[in-house]
Order: C-alpha cells, then structure tokens, then sequence
C-alpha cells in the first residue's frame, strides 16, 4: 500500500468539515482523559487568533476552544466572521458533558444568558466581573473587603518574581446574575526580584457555588488555573507547532490544522 501524496492530503484536509472533525477529536480526548474524581473537573474556556491565517480579503481566523485544567481540548468552534466570541460559547459547549463541572472564563464572557445556560446544563461558573457590567461590578467591588475574612492566600517564588495571591469570599444572595452565591476577590502582589517593582492587582468575581461547597484554596486553583489555557494549549501550538507562522488559508484548513494540532498535543500529554 503506498502513502498518499502531499498534496492529496491537502486536498482532502481542504474539504474536511471542521465542525464534524473538532467534534470528533473532543470526543476522543474527552475518552482519554483522566476521570473526574468526586470533585468538580474544571473547563476554561478562551478563544486563539491564527494570525496566520489573514489574507488581504479576510482577517484572521479566530477559534474558541474548551480544555479541561488538565490540558486536554474537549471542544472548539470557529468563531464567525464579522463577529465575536460570545455567540459561540453555547454551541461550543454544546457538545460536551457539563454534569460535575466548574466553567472559567474571561471576563468577555460574564453574560447573563451564559449563565442561565450553564447553571441548566449542571455547570457551576466562576466568572470575572469587569466595568462591562458596570453595576455589577460595582457592586463586587463595593463590598468591605477590609472587613472579610481572608479565605486563603498563596506564595511563590519564580522567574526572579515573588508572587502573593490572597483571596477572600463573600456570599451575596442578591447579586443580579443567574444563581451567583458568592463574590470572591483576588489580590494579587508581584515583585520583580531584580528591579525591585511592586504592583497590586486586585481581581472581582462571582460564582454559582455556595458557601463551602469547596475550600478557598480550591477556588484559588481554578481561579489560577484558568490561564492554564495559555501556557498548556496557546503556547503549545505558537511555540512547539509555530501555529502563528503558518499561512495556510484555504478552505477549512487552518481550523483543521489547528485541531489535528489539539489532537497531537492531547495524545502527547
């Protein structure tokens, strides 16, 4: 049996149906992947340009993908043309299993109509809250946090950085967002070691999960594992597989490429 030719199994990959295929590939890793414990297995979701795959004509392709905070894909969609990411999140997660989950996100995605859909599909959320929802985030911030207890605080020491993370948690019944039972604030103190340049970050969000549902030092990991997004799968492929260097741009394969590239990064992992 001989090997097809390249260019065969560019014009197949051309052709291919990039939903049906990124559908499949989550369906696989989603098999591969460790099982859930009894706790909740927590899904960032977070959107890639292919900055590669702009053409005089068209901007660049953008996907939003869903990956556990292990670092498997179990999802992802093209985001339309002339549009955002926020029409995609329900049909990207569409297709996977959100019983016993937990659902990070930027703050883009702190949309009321995402969390009603995540709280009917048995997810709990932990959603930043930013000045694009100015009441709401007044109303976070607002709060006495000086008088708070600290719920858990964190310290580490790499990259010639000193990092503090103190997190304090706030239930809040009357928060107007589909099942919020709690606000969280996030502190975060860096000091670059060699400059000696200290900057205070504070973060707001809220969450469907109750008041000791989970201990502050598990909010505090999913909370930072969120960005494991970045580091796991975005830096992956720009780095390892040059995703943003390459210039395919016909048809469906630069998505195609990119999910065969999910795909090896979720068997290699």
């Amino acid at each position: 049996m001989s090997v097809p030719h390249p260019h065969t199994l560019c014009r197949l990959l051309v052709r291919l149906d990039g939903d049906a295929l990124d559908r499949a590939i989550g369906a696989f890793l989603t098999a591969r992947a460790a099982p859930a414990g009894p706790s909740l297995r927590a899904i960032a979701v977070d959107s890639k340009a292919l900055r590669g795959s702009r053409t005089h004509a068209t901007g660049h392709i953008t996907l939003l993908a869903a990956m556990d905070h292990s670092g498997h894909v179990l999802a992802q969609r093209q985001v339309a043309d002339k549009s955002n990411e926020i029409p995609a999140f329900r049909p990207l997660l569409d297709s996977v299993n959100l019983t016993g989950t937990v659902i990070t996100a930027d703050a883009l995605h702190t949309q009321h109509a995402h969390g009603t859909y995540l709280r009917a599909r048995g997810a709990h959320y932990i959603a930043q809250v930013k000045a694009n929802h100015p009441s709401l985030f007044d109303r976070v911030r607002r709060l006495p946090w000086h008088e708070i207890t600290l719920d858990h605080h964190d310290r580490t020491r790499a990259h010639h950085r000193l990092e503090i993370r103190r997190l304090k948690t706030a239930a809040f019944a009357h928060l107007d967002y589909p099942d919020a039972a709690q606000a969280l604030q996030v502190v975060r103190w860096r000091k670059d070691l060699t400059s000696g340049k200290l900057t205070i970050e504070r973060v707001h969000l809220i969450t469907s999960l109750p008041p000791g549902a989970v201990t502050g030092a598990q909010l505090a990991d999913w909370i930072r594992g969120h960005w494991k997004i970045e580091n796991l799968l975005h830096h992956v492929r720009d780095r390892t597989f040059r995703e943003d260097d390459s210039k395919v741009h016909a048809g469906h394969l630069p998505r195609i490429m990119a999910g065969l590239r999910n795909l090896a990064i979720g068997v290699h992992r």
